[in-house]
């Protein structure tokens, strides 16, 4: 089953990566304060469906072509992975788990990413029970 996930073509030092992928569609938004990223203007969300037999390699690709100087991430998902990209760190969650989550979003935190941005999975409060 093929993956479906965005890439922010701003938080890509090398945009290569999107020649391997399908581009579903595309949606610039205006930064505003919230996305924390005040060293743009506007962002460019590419939804892209990514063929199950690559998605390994390209999320290797996409964790070394994400810029360096701010953190970012990328993700892409189908129902039964999840692959969250950092730079150098790739993580394959099942989308069952709760403790792969955790680990995923703690990591983003680390980073310096906002909590609302690393909410990865809409079942996660669920859990917080």
């Amino acid at each position: 089953m093929n993956y479906v996930g965005v890439i922010i073509a701003e938080s890509l030092n090398n945009k290569d990566v999107l020649k391997e992928v399908k581009i579903l569609s595309t949606k610039v938004e205006k930064v505003i304060k919230k996305h924390k990223t005040p060293w743009l203007k506007k962002l460019t969300l590419h939804t892209v469906e990514i063929n199950a037999d690559k998605a390994a390699k390209i999320s290797e690709e996409l964790s070394k072509c994400l810029e360096s100087e701010h953190n970012w991430y990328a993700d892409f998902k189908n129902d039964k992975l999840h692959f969250i990209i950092f730079r150098n760190k790739v993580f394959r969650i099942e989308r069952t788990s709760q403790i792969q989550y955790d680990a995923a979003k703690n990591y983003g935190i680390s980073l310096g990413i906002p909590e609302y941005q690393v909410d990865f999975h809409p079942d996660i409060k669920k859990w917080k029970r």
